[in-house]
C-alpha cells in the first residue's frame, strides 16, 4: 500500500477489493458522465459485468482511498491505461497523479492511452504529466472525438 500526504490528507492505493464493486461502478460512471459531459446509457449491472469480465482479467486495477473513501481507480497493463477515473470532487488533490505515478513505474518505460477530445479536464492532465496527443480518432460506441497519448519515460543523461 502506498500513501501520498497532500494538505495533510492521506490518500492510500490499494489493490481492487471486489467489496467495492458498486461503489467503484457509480464513482466511475459519475466521473465519466462530468468529465465527457454525456448520461451513460448502459445498466449500472452490466458496467459492473463490464468491470468483472474484461477490465479485471486483462489489466492491473488499482483504488485511491480517502478517509475510507473511494476517490479514485485506474486499470492498467505494462504498456496501456484503459481507465483512470478520479471521483467528481476529487480532482486537483493529488489522487490522480499518485495513481498515474503507479501506472508509469510498473510500465515497459512508455503508456498509451485514448481519452475523448471534449474532456478538457483529463488532456489537460496527461498533457502536465508528459502525455503527448499522437493520433485523433473516433470512437464509434460513443459516437466522439477521441485522442490517443502516449508517454515515455525520460531516460538519464550518461
Amino acid at each position: 500500500m502506498a500513501a501520498l500526504k497532500k494538505d495533510h490528507l492521506t490518500i492510500d492505493s490499494l489493490k481492487f477489493d471486489f467489496a467495492r464493486i458498486d461503489e467503484l461502478v457509480r464513482m466511475w460512471r459519475e466521473s465519466f458522465e462530468f468529465g465527457v459531459g454525456v448520461a451513460d446509457p448502459h445498466p449500472i449491472a452490466e458496467q459492473s459485468q463490464y468491470l468483472i469480465t474484461k477490465l479485471i482479467p486483462n489489466n492491473m486495477v488499482r483504488i485511491a482511498m480517502l478517509d475510507g473513501k473511494l476517490v479514485g481507480f485506474i486499470a492498467a497493463t505494462r504498456d496501456s491505461i484503459s481507465q483512470l477515473y478520479v471521483r467528481k470532487g476529487n480532482h486537483r488533490c493529488g489522487v490522480g497523479t499518485q495513481l498515474l505515478d503507479w501506472a508509469k513505474a510498473q510500465s515497459s518505460g512508455s503508456l498509451w492511452l485514448y481519452t475523448f477530445a471534449r474532456n478538457a479536464v483529463a488532456r489537460a492532465f496527461y498533457e502536465k504529466h508528459g502525455f503527448r496527443i499522437v493520433a485523433r480518432g473516433f470512437e464509434p460506441t460513443w459516437q466522439l472525438a477521441d485522442l490517443r497519448y502516449e508517454w515515455k519515460a525520460q531516460r538519464a543523461a550518461v
